[in-house]
């Protein structure tokens, strides 16, 4: 369902397991940068009142999912650290077409946003099935249920704005890219890392 290109290997979880305070911290800026996103794709295309509806939602559960990150690590006895880079999402950042038209630019900001989506809930999908922490096993299920339905949130919108381009080709060409660069994460102890 998630077209990637390479999954994750499972070893990545004993990385995770070592240092929970550090992946929780990096989950919870995930989602707060996830919102945020949702946020600047309706600031761009306001013009798109569906998409304004439907991404209002995603940024607002994304929220909950911050407040519920931050519940966890409160309740754990951790502190929130400050806000990690994500190099991976940066990479990805890189192949979106700077020069295009408005419609390119919301199509390519719609495809990186499903494609983050995707590879969060393979690894979320991961980390319930391996992690040794009841709670977060089934944490990171319910997640992994929630991303899902983002990634088809902005392929849907992606195709539905993208009338005249080919979507389905450059969905393809950010699969392989996505595949080429992911070769380099999962040795770290972070979301994507």
């Amino acid at each position: 369902m998630l077209n990637l290109k390479l999954a994750t290997d499972p070893r990545w979880v004993d990385i995770v397991e070592s240092n929970l305070e550090e992946i929780l911290t990096d989950h919870a800026w995930c989602e707060q940068k996830a919102a945020t996103n949702a946020i600047t794709i309706i600031t761009l295309n306001s013009q798109y009142t569906e998409l304004v509806t439907e991404l209002l939602k995603l940024a607002q559960e994304e929220l909950e999912h911050f407040e519920m990150v931050h519940e966890i690590i409160k309740k754990r006895g951790y502190t929130l650290g400050r806000e990690r880079k994500d190099h991976y999402v940066n990479q990805l950042f890189k192949f979106m077409n700077n020069g295009g038209s408005r419609q390119q630019a919301l199509v390519d900001r719609l495809l990186f946003s499903a494609m983050i989506e995707a590879r969060s809930c393979e690894r979320f999908k991961l980390l319930s099935e391996r992690i040794k922490d009841e709670e977060l096993s089934t944490f990171y299920r319910e997640l992994m249920i929630s991303e899902a339905g983002h990634y088809t949130t902005f392929l849907k919108f992606a195709r539905q704005y993208g009338e005249g381009l080919d979507v389905e080709k450059r969905w393809q060409e950010l699969i392989n890219f996505e595949g080429e660069i992911i070769t380099n994460y999962g040795k770290k102890e972070t979301i994507h890392g």
